[in-house]
């Protein structure tokens, strides 16, 4: 069984975020690499969601993150935070709008768009099904690799999305639609090529029909166990979940998990209801149209 940590954010400051990430990860008794030189972060930045919806990864969330690796390996530690293009969001926008640019600049880490690095072509495969993948170069050759994901309700093939549908993000190629008709065998295929180190789930605000604050750090070395229990948050049965289910069959980890630090109750009852997928991306793209960006990002 693998651990996986639970921590109440006290407030919404960087130095709460900071406590609560020290504290979880005490707690799952994870230490950082001594001689680590190039660290890569994946937080999670689906389209242009402002981080107060919930959608996407809190700058601020980075920035302590990124303060509590250097304190524990080195003030000169190289940090990349990487994203990848996708079918309806392109990374220069995103970084910028996200406030992603400005945290780079503040903290002096690089910005990586996945889709524009060098690569490697590798074949994998998934319950069967089999897969060719560009793995960018940034991530196959860093020394630690942190996935910084967000709980979310998903399309109805998967229910729901965490730590293993994050790294879906690290996939270079920009239509990633193409893909959505077996995105579970996907999921896993690529988390198989692309084994992170870490999951560090900073869900201060949580996505739902009213975004709400659950003030939540969630730590493991396992992504499978950090889903299950992301599952369990949302309200969303972990053996229901075909590709959860099919990422522990492939030996990505196990949905058995030891709680440490608050219990799971505590931020299952603060978990805000589901919106429907579709209404969510119909908003998302009647304000794409509004702020004329539609044109720019090649979706009229």
């Amino acid at each position: 069984m693998s651990l996986v940590s639970f921590v109440k954010i006290k407030k919404d400051t960087i130095h709460s975020f900071k406590k609560a990430i020290n504290d979880s990860l005490n707690l799952i008794e994870f230490s950082f690499p001594s001689g680590a030189r190039n660290v890569v972060i994946k937080p999670n930045l689906c389209y242009y969601w402002d981080h107060s919806t919930g959608a996407t990864t809190d700058p601020r969330f980075a920035g302590a993150l990124i303060e509590v690796i250097r304190e524990n390996i080195s003030s000169k530690v190289k940090i990349s935070l990487v994203e990848s293009d996708a079918s309806a969001m392109k990374c220069k926008y995103a970084f910028q709008m996200l406030g992603y640019t400005k945290l780079s600049q503040e903290y002096d880490v690089k910005l990586v768009n996945l889709s524009e690095d060098v690569t490697q072509t590798v074949e994998t495969s998934a319950g069967g099904y089999k897969i060719k993948l560009q793995i960018p170069q940034i991530i196959r050759d860093a020394d630690l690799k942190i996935n910084t994901s967000k709980i979310k309700y998903s399309l109805p093939s998967i229910q729901m999305t965490c730590a293993l549908k994050n790294i879906f993000g690290c996939n270079p190629y920009p239509r990633k639609f193409q893909y959505h008709p077996r995105i579970g065998e996907v999921i896993v295929a690529i988390n198989k090529a692309m084994k992170f180190d870490l999951c560090v789930i900073g869900e201060n605000i949580a996505s739902g029909i009213k975004p709400r604050r659950i003030g939540l750090v969630m730590t493991s070395k396992d992504p499978v166990a950090v889903d299950a229990a992301a599952a369990e948050i949302a309200g969303v049965n972990p053996k229901r979940l075909k590709f959860l289910q099919l990422a522990a069959k492939e030996g990505l980890g196990t949905t058995d998990y030891i709680q440490k630090g608050v219990s799971i109750d505590y931020f299952k009852a603060l978990y805000p209801s589901k919106t429907p997928r579709s209404k969510v991306m119909k908003q998302a793209y009647e304000l794409i149209v509004m702020l004329g960006l539609n044109k720019k990002l090649g979706l009229s």
